[in-house]
């Protein structure tokens, strides 16, 4: 090799030979040197700093055959060398990842998939990024099988959110939502997620606590390179956007939290009523005030650099990344009504609601390369998601009065959480991995306000049936968790592994809430504006004891909780000959579950749960040929109940609303559960076909249940004696032309509730589990073409059909609350300029479909609405600088 002075570049751009998709991560070396670096999210890589002379570029990318370049002379001007790599004939038996394996790109995830001793799917950042999907859920919601509910709750297969697991590189995450067993995905922008791998069949090596899916979010790496990019999307909901939007008062707006303070938490109930005349400590008022709503906005921004040690070959890189978006929603003529058995109306309210919504995610990673494929890694990763609602009711209760309520709700969730991971190999035989975390979560409702009003004749009056028509309400919840878990891997008779591990999970909850009363019995002011409650709840009204303040902050508002759970596996990927793989595991877990309450009395109580439990699990591939694969999956699951469900705490969001109160003899429910999957590749290495028949067998199902108590609906948590779920799942990925593929997965699902022979406490003596859906049908249409001077145009049509499911069952005499089902159309454009620039505009939900809840009344068999609304269009336009 000649080497003279300085001449320049070598730079170009790294694709697949068969699909034209460009590479991303791919390693470009030039050849016996360790110079080198890895292609961009753009598959442009570009090697700088070259002196004259004849030079060799090596080319590497997990799955596809290395490539080794002609002679390239460099004689003084830069030089552009573009690659086009063929896919490996021969599909990996078993994977060993390598340290900085780069999995965004759809053809490597497939390969990744393919490759897999157990059956998974997965989406990675390109993906993400053509369908204009921007956060987790959105994702998510793309694969076979999955939908949410309107609370957020993720549905697999027909089983609810706490049929499932979530994990953050492979390590639990908790949720801020009491709510969920999930953390909130929309938390997770797709501007810090690298791929999304959802496993919907057990393998030992995971905590057991799922029998839906096992969600893993996988964060950006450190980058090979040094990169920096920013985007900015405007957009707005049609109807929304530019039009008279109310909202309550807030003191730090949705930035901060509006939590009280310590000295009013430290005030005693009894000395409240005085303390409160000395000046308004909520700081806050009860009044609406209007403002012209504003575009909503999302700024986003990574940052990476890379340091080679280039004496010892090792390597320091980081990665930065941070997301903030906001936006507003206006929803219109509402409705909601809660109904006896009989078909009586207990109340029923149309309404206009108000949403404002602030997303904020950050996250840093850094890691440490060294020798082959060790690598250390932290992670720190926050999000907050605040939303502010308000509500302006109008409808009757049971007594045919009048009312109109004003409300204001508001929901603030935080997650910080830190990792650090390592992978080590040594030699060709062991690996041994590790990782600890350690999470906070907050969950907060701030000064939720609520003032109702009762109208007579045209004349609006305040409504004083009892204490709790006017008042505020702050309720805290605050988890933290912290995990460690150790795995090693043993290769042996060639291509088997054995792997065997120990993890161990703690978790701590604190809960507790206080309402404020206002009392009106000195005044009755004449109402002209229910928004303007200046002129009756003011500070002048509370000195004077016009208007009286009670604190209420019983032992009942409170719990705190408590899990842990202690466990080790050990798995086998056996392969006896050479087309057929056997994954065989077994897990132990001691798991102690408790909760800590006061009941209605003040009288203290304690939930408890242990088990000491194996769980067994089989995985098996058969390779027919290259191209087809015959899966079959066994294992035994549990479903843990969540803390909020095994405590009969009262939760209440408005005057009329559905009451919500966990159960004290709630217990584990265990799963049996079989796979049989068919897996088809054809001569394009992106066109697949898979075909999944399912059967779960469900002892003692958790569900969600319905009765009536008072004036109001309320929902609790049941086990029912056994259930199952059966079903088929079907995915399709086919390209029609060169630039035009199409994608499709339906699923269609069976399943029933054993219930006791006199039927019990419910209504129906057979029916489906709450949640399922008998169908559901994702579709996206693709187009993907380059033009000229490299710029680059991709559109996605997507559809989503969700199926009717029961909402909440009914017991004594009431019946189900069923959803209706729900189309829904989206539109993504992308338009990459340059290297530089890139244009984009989405569309969501173009139908503006109608969620719509009905209700039975089975003595006459009349199906009324009890719930409806429209969730509205949002129309997005984003532009992104890289440098």
């Amino acid at each position: 090799m000649a080497i003279n002075t300085w001449a320049g570049n070598i730079k170009g751009v790294i694709k697949d030979a068969k699909t034209g998709e460009t590479l991303i991560g791919a390693s470009v070396l030039v050849a016996g040197t360790k110079i080198g670096v890895s292609t961009d999210s753009d598959g442009y890589y570009e090697i700088k700093g070259l002196n004259k002379g004849e030079y060799k570029l090596e080319v590497r990318y997990v799955f596809y055959k290395t490539f080794l370049s002609n002679i390239i002379n460099m004689e003084g001007e830069d030089v552009t060398v573009n690659f086009a790599l063929e896919p490996e004939d021969n599909e990996l038996e078993t994977i060993f990842v390598s340290a900085k394996a780069n999995k965004e790109n759809e053809t490597a995830l497939l390969s990744v998939r393919k490759a897999a001793p157990a059956a998974i799917e997965n989406l990675g950042a390109r993906e993400m990024g053509i369908k204009g999907i921007s956060n987790v859920e959105e994702g998510v919601k793309k694969i076979s099988g999955i939908s949410f509910e309107e609370s957020g709750q993720l549905l697999v297969r027909g089983l609810g959110d706490r049929y499932s697991t979530t994990t953050l590189n492979g390590l639990p995450i908790a949720s801020p939502n009491p709510d969920n067993k999930l953390i909130p995905l929309k938390l997770f922008s797709t501007s810090v997620v690298e791929k999304i791998t959802i496993g919907k069949t057990y393998m030992a090596n995971a905590y057991a606590d799922y029998s839906g899916a096992h969600i893993d979010i996988g964060t950006k790496g450190g980058s090979d390179k040094d990169i920096f990019s920013i985007s900015l999307a405007v957009g707005g909901m049609i109807g929304t956007t530019f039009n008279k939007f109310y909202r309550s008062e807030k003191r730090w707006g949705l930035w901060k939290s509006n939590t009280l303070s310590f000295a009013m938490k430290e005030v005693a109930s009894n000395e409240f009523a005085e303390y409160v005349k000395h000046g308004n400590p909520f700081h806050t008022s009860f009044s609406i005030s209007s403002a012209t709503a504003l575009p909503s906005g999302n700024l986003s921004a990574i940052y990476g650099r890379n340091w080679k040690i280039k004496s010892i070959g090792n390597s320091i890189n980081l990665t930065a990344s941070v997301s903030v978006s906001n936006g507003s929603e206006i929803i219109k003529n509402a409705y909601i009504s809660n109904l006896t058995a009989q078909g009586d109306t207990l109340n029923e309210f149309s309404y206009n609601g108000y949403t404002n919504k602030l997303d904020i995610s950050a996250m840093l990673n850094s890691g440490y390369y060294f020798r082959n494929n060790d690598n250390i890694s932290y992670t720190f990763f926050y999000s907050r998601n605040a939303t502010d609602n308000f509500k302006l009711r109008n409808g009757y209760d049971s007594e045919g009065i009048h009312l109109i309520g004003n409300n204001s709700v508001a929901h603030e969730y935080s997650l910080l959480n830190n990792q650090l991971i390592g992978c080590h190999e040594f030699g060709e035989r062991w690996k041994i991995d590790w990782g600890t975390s350690f999470g906070i979560t907050v969950s907060n409702e701030p000064d939720r306000r609520q003032v109702m009003y009762r109208e007579d004749d045209g004349k609006i009056s305040l409504f004083k049936l009892n204490q709790q028509e006017t008042m505020r309400y702050f309720g805290e919840l605050n988890e933290q968790e912290a995990v460690a878990d150790l795995k090693a891997a043993y290769r042996y008779l060639k291509e088997s592994i054995l792997r065997f591990g120990a993890g161990y999970k703690n978790k701590d909850r604190d809960f507790s809430s206080i309402r404020y009363y206002y009392g009106f019995h000195n005044i009755n002011p004449e109402i002209t504006d229910v928004l303007n409650t200046e002129s009756f709840l003011n500070d002048k009204n509370i000195v004077n004891g016009n208007v009286t303040v009670k604190k209420d902050a019983q032992p009942k508002s409170q719990y705190f909780a408590g899990s842990e759970i202690i466990s080790g596996f050990a798995e086998t990927d056996f392969i006896p000959v050479e087309p057929l793989l056997i994954n065989f595991g077994l897990r132990y877990e001691h798991a102690n579950q408790w909760v800590r309450y006061w009941t209605d009395a003040s009288v203290e109580k304690r939930s408890e749960l242990t088990g000491n439990d194996l769980f067994p699990a089989l995985n098996i591939r058969y390779n027919v040929n290259k191209n087809n694969t015959f899966r079959i999956a066994a294992s035994r699951t549990v479903t843990r109940p969540s803390f909020i469900e095994m405590a009969p705490f009262l939760y209440k969001e408005s005057y009329g609303s559905t009451e919500i109160r966990g159960n004290e003899d709630i217990r584990n429910g265990y799963n049996y559960n079989l796979d049989l999957r068919y897996e088809l590749g054809f001569r394009d290495s992106r066109d697949f076909l898979s075909m999944t028949a399912y059967y779960k067998i469900l002892k003692n199902p958790i569900e969600q249940v319905q009765e009536s108590s008072g004036g109001s609906a309320v929902y609790t948590f049941r086990n029912a004696d056994r259930g199952s779920a059966m079903g088929i799942e079907l995915e399709f990925k086919k390209k029609i032309l060169p630039a035009l593929r199409f994608n499709c997965n339906a699923s269609f699902i069976f399943t029933n509730v054993i219930l006791p022979e006199d039927g019990g406490i419910y209504t129906e003596s057979e029916r489906a589990l709450q949640g399922a859906s008998p169908y559901i049908v994702n579709a996206d249409l693709n187009y993907v073409q380059t033009l000229r001077d490299n710029s680059e145009l991709s559109m996605t049509l997507l559809y989503n059909l969700q199926g009717p499911r029961i909402y909440a069952v009914g017991i004594y005499g009431m019946s189900d609350v069923m959803q209706k089902p729900l189309h829904t159309v989206d539109l993504a454009t992308r338009y990459k300029l340059n290297d530089y620039w890139s244009l984009s505009l989405q569309a969501n939900n173009l139908l503006n479909s109608t969620m719509k809840f009905t209700q039975k009344i089975k003595y006459t068999g009349r199906i009324i609405d009890v719930q409806r609304y429209s969730i509205g269009t949002e129309i997005k336009v984003g532009a992104t600088f890289k440098f």
